[in-house]
């Protein structure tokens, strides 16, 4: 067991596969049981579920075992159980204590796919015992403890991915390659959109948590509150202490583009954000729409009362040091789709000899005033899983720089967002120490700064010294 152990944390394989030039699909014909990666995944609803059916699909190319699934929700462990044993032939442990699973020396690394406020503080947990992390978008759910991740990864010599899924599509590779060779000059204004029309989550009085749901541990670092169906599962998104709102949920993908594409590793220097909830009723009794299933298997109540929080209707103005800008523009009410590619939730970059457009992974390119593009996209066919393997291929090499995802790139994506809601916030523009890497704080704003951070629930504190 040692040396299997030593294995994977060495990543010798990896680098003699390197050497020699060895494809993934090889991996499974000379590698044995004591070479195989162990997985688990910790939060097993919907994404969970895309997570689930990535490791399964990686079974024999990768020589990948799903081995425990992890959720705080027990009735979710026959179906999600099923689901491997049919895609493997094997049937995963179950548990919802995620300690345990850290705990458990056989398993070598984790996807970690819970409520954003859970995150970081799995993230380290998993580092500190050792484990790779594969941790959803966005990474942090505020901006101080994204660098406590960083600095987790890199103490314990842990690879840890987060799941901005665009980075190992080849088309938007290309894109971005194309970009940064000046394909449409130099690039000044990146724009990222998310359009989707939501309907009302509606209301609900605090109750009772249901039989199997370990609520204390779902809830975690957030400060105590009485259980409400309306503020868990994936409604969590609509409430500060547990989510950030749709520019903080699919918003993610689009600002780790826009970043990618302007060629900024570095922080913003101001940010200013408006926005608010629309189209909602806002008495209780005006309407009380049929409830409709959607997707995160929650219901939606066409434009009934609310007890959302977080704004459907955002848009972000961020500039850098330089001058370059980066927009962003959340409507989650009914609108029409933009550019030349109907993109509903993509990005458009603009340079000084033209702009381009990408659409998952679709792109096009237009010089100056002309209206057909002068470069574009080729079809490509990718089965999804081109992250996950990477994440895979990466632990084998154990070097951070074949991350597509590294927690760097990870973390400065996600705080995009983050910056853009506390500007939404406090309803004013923000001033950031963007150049001070490491350091990352508002000028001469006390008010701002505390919002950085927050009070962790004990025992569930994200650690200064990690």
């Amino acid at each position: 067991m040692a040396e299997r152990r030593s294995f994977i944390k060495k990543g010798i394989m990896g680098a003699v596969g390197v050497a020699i030039g060895m494809k993934a699909k090889s991996y499974a014909n000379i590698m044995g049981a004591n070479d195989r990666i162990n997985m688990a995944v910790i939060g097993i609803r919907n994404q969970g579920s895309v997570h689930i059916e990535s490791w399964c699909k990686l079974k024999d190319s990768h020589n990948v075992r799903l081995k425990t699934l992890c959720d705080t929700d027990e009735k979710l462990f026959d179906s999600r159980s099923k689901l491997v044993t049919d895609k493997t032939g094997v049937r995963p442990v179950t548990e919802w204590d995620m300690r345990k699973v850290f705990d458990d020396k056989e398993i070598d690394a984790v996807s970690i796919v819970t409520p954003n406020h859970w995150h970081a503080l799995a993230t380290i947990w998993g580092c500190q015992a050792g484990k790779h992390v594969y941790v959803e978008k966005p990474a942090m759910h505020n901006i101080w403890e994204g660098r406590k991740m960083i600095e987790a990864a890199r103490k314990y010599n842990r690879r840890v991915q987060v799941g901005l899924n665009n980075r190992s599509i080849a088309n938007v590779r290309e894109a971005i390659k194309f970009l940064h060779d000046g394909g449409i000059g130099e690039v000044y204004l990146a724009k990222g959109i998310c359009y989707k029309a939501r309907d009302s989550f509606g209301t609900a009085k605090d109750s009772t948590p249901p039989p199997g749901f370990h609520y204390d541990r779902w809830l975690g670092p957030a400060a105590y509150r009485p259980y409400n169906e309306k503020r868990s599962h994936y409604n969590f998104h609509w409430y500060w202490d547990t989510g950030n709102g749709d520019i903080g949920n699919t918003g993610p993908h689009q600002f780790d583009i826009a970043r990618w594409g302007l060629n900024k590793n570095e922080h913003p220097v101001t940010i200013y954000s408006n926005g608010g909830l629309y189209g909602f009723h806002s008495d209780e009794g005006s309407t009380k729409t049929p409830g409709e299933m959607v997707y995160g298997g929650v219901e939606a109540y066409g434009q009934d009362k609310t007890s959302q929080e977080t704004p459907n209707t955002q848009t972000s103005i961020i500039k850098y040091n330089d001058g370059k800008m980066l927009e962003f523009e959340v409507r989650g009410r009914y609108t029409y789709r933009e550019s030349s590619l109907g993109i509903e939730v993509g990005n458009t970059f603009f340079g000084s000899d033209g702009y381009l457009e990408l659409n998952g992974g679709a792109w096009k390119a237009f010089r100056k005033r002309e209206k057909e593009p002068f470069a574009s996209s080729k079809e490509s066919k990718q089965d999804g899983t081109a992250h996950w393997s990477n994440f895979l291929d990466a632990i084998r090499s154990g070097k951070d720089e074949s991350l597509n995802g590294d927690i760097n790139d990870g973390f400065f994506s996600s705080a995009l967002p983050l910056l853009s809601n506390i500007s939404y916030r406090l309803k004013r523009e923000l001033h950031f120490m963007g150049g001070d890497i490491g350091m990352e704080r508002f000028v001469n704003d006390v008010e701002a700064n505390a919002m950085l951070t927050r009070i962790y629930r004990p025992p569930y504190i994200v650690p200064d010294e990690v």
